[in-house]
């Protein structure tokens, strides 16, 4: 499935990008860890899947599933999901079943789209849902790690997914607070996380990310066949990218600034 979304993906869109600050740092955590994050559109769980196979291949990756798209997707239950009825209180007590199993695995990962429903990046409060709040006591030792996921247009015709981990909260940390705080704690953190994100996204500039996965660029067909050859008869190189060239002088510039005290 990550060969397969890899491909999709290269297909359908500009790029998978990863924020150069917050690439993941806590892959070596001791115990099992859950990465929660917003869930702006239907490409969320693409995206999920080349993150936990691209950066994580060591752990085993599950995610909670709407019971009923998992009836018409059923491949997602042979890598991971499990089903969740969101639509009524049988559901929490499934969630956190299988979670308490899950977790119960040092080596263990969950990836949860915990707003539990389709909400913009922009909207504000995020409203995750409660039940992620209850799993700091099912294992205290879970390392919570709050993901943004975002996605834009920029200059190519494909639209960038961008994603970027933010500040791990240990899971005994977040137990030790009631639970309206320790949602509220979570909540804040994938808020900052998402807030620092959309500046880079603003920003247009992919120096500052990491690409995962780089589709095709220009626009194809004749049009740019006609670009290829001018750029032969002219005995220049030719890059189909709208902003040729510019990309490699933004990286140069970013990795002038961090060399600077």
């Amino acid at each position: 499935m990550v060969g397969y979304f890899d491909r999709f993906l290269r297909r359908h869109m500009n790029a998978l990008r990863l924020a150069r600050w917050g690439e993941p740092a806590f892959a070596d955590h001791p115990g099992p860890i859950v990465v929660y994050c917003n869930h702006p559109a239907w490409w969320d769980a693409a995206v999920v899947i080349l993150l936990a196979g691209r950066l994580f291949p060591k752990r085993a990756s599950h995610a909670p599933f709407d019971a009923r798209m998992l009836e018409r997707y059923a491949i997602f239950g042979r890598i991971g999901a499990f089903p969740v009825d969101l639509d009524s209180a049988r559901g929490a007590a499934q969630f956190l079943k299988a979670s308490r199993t899950i977790l119960a695995r040092p080596k263990a990962m969950m990836w949860i789209t915990a707003q539990g429903r389709f909400a913009d990046v922009r909207a504000r409060p995020l409203d995750l849902r409660g039940g992620v709040a209850r799993l700091p006591e099912l294992a205290p030792d879970t390392l919570f790690v709050p993901l943004a996921l975002d996605y834009a247009f920029w200059e190519e015709r494909g639209a960038e997914a961008c994603a970027a981990f933010g500040t791990p909260l240990q899971g005994a940390d977040l137990l030790a607070l009631p639970r309206p705080e320790r949602l509220a704690r979570m909540e804040a953190a994938l808020a900052e996380t998402l807030d620092r994100l959309a500046v880079d996204v603003i920003r247009r500039d992919p120096a500052r990310f990491t690409a995962l996965v780089s589709g095709a660029k220009g626009v194809g067909g004749v049009y740019d066949l006609g670009r290829r050859l001018r750029a032969t008869l002219t005995g220049r190189r030719f890059d189909p990218a709208h902003r040729a060239g510019q990309d490699r002088m933004n990286r140069d510039r970013i990795a002038e600034e961090d060399r600077l005290p």
